[in-house]
């Protein structure tokens, strides 16, 4: 450690200096001595996957890692993941191979600079046709009536599922006030939302007309002479913007809100899962195992005087941390695969709950086909999404909100490590020291969840419909692929056996397969999984290979073509 260099788990590494951070809740990340900083950094290289690196980097001249240079734009955990992987740091504007960047440059920048071929920034140009709340409804609503249009009554039923009923106001007033009276004599409750804002700003619930009276809608001919003079006024004057705008009501959409979610332990709560797509045309989606289940703090309640209470009906950690029972210790937060044992243990039916975690990656997908139309297809953008999920009593999964920007900043130590985790297998995932063949169906905590436009899951004779919750078998996974990998290299680059003019015929049969130098064996064995009945855990399976030119890699990538199912 004095030297800088630490061994985790057989495998060198150096350490990085670390950062000394407080984040929103006052959680220190940094240290300020030497000494803690060493032991602070020493945890994260536990915490990673140095087994590509071990088994197939560390054999390659020079290092791969070394020529990847990013810039990013936050320092939390995405920051420390990409020291830790030995990435370069650089403040140039462009001469970057990954940039992990803010929205704002995104609208601001984007179409106005070139990339070469091998950059990757981590949004698409248009995100906001999914993340923002009232263009997610609108695209999947479009994508339900072209559903329909077509014929397809159980794929509109599909994206129908996705969402509670949602309208946009001030726009659908009307329409609103239409179902609102519909509505009425059940009792509903509705729930507003502003469309930009996060974090739980700004939303309430309602159950009377007079308390939206704001968002009546205007004649078409005033708000067009509205914006004309908002315009003007910009020019003018930033006071006067601020006067004029407050005159407007601010977008909101309005939800009929589910007033009779899952409980536990007699609280609300909803789920956070990270979905990673680094393609929609054609559309490629990896679903990560792990998540976690953001609790209320107060046990939930649908009176009358409780609806302005907004810790017993909202579970975001910027507004739960203001709750005096607030658990800085677990920070409301429970592990996704916790909760999953949680349900099978209960009264609930096993398959039901299985058909539950199902859904829930039916409501992903359809939302991502829904927008896969409308996003703007760059080969250098992919986009980490964090989905936010409802679950009603009933065990179904309603689709909230989609994040552009999931928060990774951390609020307690386990946390830190999903998302330290999360991270790191995102970066496997995109490739960028090229150690992957382009077939493989799980890396890391990542499950392919849709490729060549086919779904992609476990086998029929599996006992569970989806690894979503189940066991995070990351390390596995990921040691027994860089083995095989680093098997593979060696075979090619280590120096023929046979005496030089040799005209011995190739061997043949499959161990000879693996043994032809310069390729004329068959083609190598698909990546494949061994389905367990009794364990949610998937094994990464790869048969012998031949031992030939680089070439082999394309050779395997075509075979593997159409062979996902």
């Amino acid at each position: 450690l004095a030297q800088g260099v630490g061994l985790v788990q057989g495998t060198p590494f150096r350490l990085i200096p670390a950062r000394p951070q407080r984040n929103e809740d006052g959680w220190r990340r940094g240290v300020e001595d030497h000494e803690s900083s060493s032991a602070a950094i020493f945890k994260v290289g536990g915490r990673m996957s140095e087994l590509l690196r071990k088994y197939v980097g560390s054999k390659r001249d020079p290092p791969p890692w070394r020529d990847v240079r990013f810039r990013c734009a936050f320092h939390n955990t995405i920051y420390d993941v990409l020291k830790a992987r030995g990435f370069r740091e650089t403040d140039s504007e462009l001469d970057w191979d990954f940039f992990w960047a803010d929205k704002e440059w995104i609208h601001e920048f984007m179409d106005h600079v070139h990339l070469r071929p091998h950059q990757k920034v981590n949004h698409f140009r248009n995100h906001y046709e999914l993340t923002r709340k009232d263009l997610m409804v609108k695209n999947i609503k479009r994508a339900q009536r072209q559903a329909q249009k077509d014929g397809l009554s159980e794929e509109a039923q599909k994206y129908e599922a996705c969402s509670p009923q949602t309208f946009g106001l001030p726009m659908e007033y009307s329409m609103f006030v239409e179902e609102f009276k519909k509505r009425q004599p059940e009792g509903a409750i509705w729930i507003m939302k502003p469309i930009g804002k996060s974090q739980g700003k700004g939303i309430f619930l309602f159950d009377k007309l007079s308390e939206i009276s704001n968002w009546r809608q205007v004649p078409l001919f005033q708000r067009n002479q509205a914006e004309k003079e908002q315009q003007q006024n910009r020019r003018a004057s930033a006071e006067k913007e601020e006067e004029d705008q407050s005159d407007l009501p601010e977008p909101y959409i309005v939800q009929r809100y589910l007033s009779k979610p899952l409980l536990v332990g007699g609280k609300k709560f909803d789920l956070r899962l990270y979905v990673l797509v680094t393609s929609y045309a054609p559309l490629s989606v990896y679903m990560y195992r792990s998540g976690f289940a953001r609790l209320s703090h107060a046990r939930f309640s649908m009176d009358a005087a409780d609806l302005s209470d907004v810790q017993i009906h909202l579970t975001n950690v910027a507004i739960q941390k203001h709750n005096e029972n607030y658990d800085e210790k677990r920070g409301g937060k429970w592990e996704l695969h916790s909760l999953k044992q949680y349900l099978l243990a209960k009264d609930h039916d096993p398959d039901k709950v299985h058909r539950l975690f199902w859904e829930i990656q039916d409501v992903i997908l359809y939302s991502l086909m829904a927008v896969q139309k409308v996003i703007i297809q760059d080969k250098h953008c992919f986009e980490l999404y964090g989905y936010d999920i409802m679950i009603s009593d009933d065990l179904k999964p309603w689709l909230i909100e989609v994040n552009a920007s999931p928060s990774l900043t951390a609020n307690t130590p386990s946390d830190y490590d999903m998302k330290f985790a999360l991270l790191d297998d995102m970066l496997t995932v995109l490739d960028f020291e090229k150690y992957l063949v382009g077939t493989e169906l799980q890396i890391g905590g990542f499950d392919v969840l849709y490729r060549n436009g086919a779904r992609v899951g476990p086998t029929a004779a599996s006992t569970h419909e989806s690894y979503l919750g189940c066991n995070n078998n990351r390390l596995q996974q990921l040691e027994k692929m860089a083995r095989q990998y680093g098997a593979e290299q060696d075979e090619r680059t280590a120096p023929s056996s046979a005496p030089a003019g040799s005209s011995a015929a190739p061997p043949t049969g499959t161990a000879a397969a693996s043994s032809v130098v310069g390729g004329g064996g068959r083609p190598p064995a698909q990546p494949t999984r061994r389905e367990r009945p009794d364990s949610c855990k998937a094994d990464f399976s790869v048969g012998p290979a031949p031992s030939g030119p680089p070439a082999w890699r394309d050779a395997r990538a075509a075979a593997a073509v159409g062979t996902v199912r």
